[in-house]
């Protein structure tokens, strides 16, 4: 359970406290607790089913939960989810703009939902185009926008209303490096203007990039929380070496029990987890085959520790 913030701190932006949600017999979430501190991102990482969307939907107030408590910018969700949320800004996995409008005619719209004076809207546009890079765009349809395009108009369509607390399901799904590092960038501005970032995602390297702290959620429970290089710390040894290639089976034969490392098989590739990787180099050197990359542990490797290689069907 979170605890209550330190005498004179802030409270928290988000506080989700031993939170339930069942579909039929299936539990999804199962007595979830974390909080989010203002000003900061949050992420939370789960493979496919652990329960994440469902977690963003329910402090929405978009579905009701069984059991627990959700207190969002100071307001009890769902029953005062509609104040709440003219303070939060979404960023929803799949794009919904308007195909009809054009890039400023989808943000005066959204802004019209908070029952924002046009005036006031269209004060704000130049600088929502400005922040995702679409000033030259802006008269453009939905349907003449790159896939990079529409997921910066989304990200500018969250910020209409100035918003304290931004929520985002997986961001940069589906986008390339070029447009994945801009958002990455805008997101950084965001907190350095002070406000608090909410996120969800499968890309490792945006949780280590972005998250000043993450939630790794499996099944609807919280397995882990922390700083992303203190949680790799804890979990994972410090050295990795990934060895593959045809003579692999020989060498793992031969060598397994001289190693003084964890190995975890993947299809064709073995990962030996160690606290020194000398031992499992020099059993690498001359033999012909073989291939291996030596590097440091990763959010990744977390990950995989915590939640299994195994695959999981979407639900």
């Amino acid at each position: 359970m979170p605890l209550p913030p330190s005498p004179g701190a802030p409270p928290p932006a988000l506080q989700v406290v031993e939170l339930a949600k069942r579909y039929g017999r299936r539990a999804i979430l199962d007595g979830l607790s974390f909080e989010v501190r203002r000003g900061e991102c949050y992420g939370l990482l789960g493979p496919n089913g652990a329960g994440k969307t469902t977690t963003l939907r329910a402090l929405l107030g978009l579905i009701p939960y069984e059991g627990g408590k959700i207190r969002m910018l100071g307001r009890d969700i769902p029953a005062q989810a509609r104040s709440a949320r003219a303070r939060v800004g979404v960023v929803p996995q799949a794009d919904n703009l308007d195909p009809d409008f054009t890039i400023e005619e989808n943000l005066l719209v959204f802004g019209r939902y908070f029952g924002m004076p046009d005036a006031q809207i269209r004060a704000r546009i130049p600088e929502l185009l400005e922040f995702a890079a679409l000033t030259a765009h802006a008269r453009s349809r939905i349907n003449e926008l790159s896939g990079g395009m529409k997921r910066r108009l989304t990200l500018a369509r969250a910020l209409v209303n100035n918003p304290d607390l931004i929520v985002m399901d997986e961001p940069t799904t589906g986008l390339d490096p070029q447009a994945r590092h801009l958002i990455w960038e805008r997101l950084k501005a965001l907190l350095g203007e002070g406000k608090t970032l909410l996120l969800t995602t499968h890309f490792m390297d945006e949780a280590e990039r972005l998250c000043h702290r993450l939630g790794v959620l499996d099944r609807g429970h919280l397995i882990a929380e922390g700083e992303p290089r203190e949680l790799i710390a804890r979990h994972v040894e410090p050295q990795v070496v990934e060895v593959y290639g045809e003579g692999l089976a020989d060498w793992l034969r031969s060598q397994r029990d001289r190693l003084a490392a964890r190995l975890e098989t993947s299809g064709e590739t073995v990962f030996c987890y160690a606290w020194q990787a000398d031992p499992v180099l020099r059993s690498l050197q001359g033999r012909d085959g073989l291939r291996y990359l030596h590097r440091p542990a990763n959010l990744e490797d977390l990950f995989l520790r915590l939640t299994g290689r195994g695959m999981r069907e979407e639900t």
